[in-house]
């Protein structure tokens, strides 16, 4: 087996390794923060909330990986939004009783789901799901409005953001290249193109 077929099966491997990954570390860190929210008091709460945002943290840069030849600036942007709102998330900051952390998390949300969408590593319905779900998030900005679309809003974001990662938990990503729409397939040569070929032909027969 050559090198170069070596090297492009390591490269068609490695995301869908690094997807299954962000998968799993995305379920641990539900899991155990959800079991410190119930169960936690004390250091065990700090460090259950340590552990659950440590995953979400490599969870983010492992979408960022993974997502950024479609559109390097628009997965480091929503890295960012991410990562900014886990700093929140630690630190506990709610200014005037906002979670910031869940309203950074929908920004992130949306923009993963605008670049699934528009690719083919994932079904377009999930990144609709996760658009979606980010747009939950948001109505947390505003308190009255978000307790008024409760539970919704909450079903929508948890629907949204579980449904990918349970995804490429079970699936992985699809690495095959998009194929060719209709639209860009050949066209059949036009009536007018047929007659100046047919008249070209008459031309070079003649003069033989």
């Amino acid at each position: 087996m050559s090198s170069n077929v070596v090297m492009q099966r390591t490269t068609e491997v490695s995301p869908r390794f690094k997807a299954r990954m962000a998968g799993v570390l995305f379920l641990l860190s539900v899991v155990t923060a959800a079991f410190t929210e119930m169960f936690g008091r004390g250091r065990l709460s700090v460090a259950g909330g340590l552990i659950a945002v440590s995953g979400m943290i490599a969870v983010t840069l492992l979408f960022y990986d993974i997502l950024s030849p479609l559109n390097r600036r628009l997965s480091l942007l929503a890295a960012s939004f991410n990562l900014v709102g886990l700093v929140f998330a630690v630190l506990r900051l709610q200014p005037q009783g906002v979670n910031i952390a869940v309203v950074f998390d929908g920004f992130y949300c949306i923009l993963i789901g605008y670049l699934a969408f528009g690719s083919s590593f994932l079904p377009r319905i999930l990144g609709a799901l996760m658009t979606l779900g980010g747009l939950g998030w948001l109505t947390f900005l505003s308190l009255p409005l978000a307790n008024y679309l409760s539970p919704y809003n909450l079903a929508f974001g948890l629907l949204g953001e579980g449904s990918v990662c349970l995804w490429i938990l079970l699936m992985g990503v699809n690495l095959g290249r998009p194929k060719e729409r209709p639209s860009a397939a050949r066209k059949p040569p036009s009536i007018a193109a047929e007659a100046a070929t047919l008249s070209r032909a008459a031309v070079i027969s003649a003069q033989h």
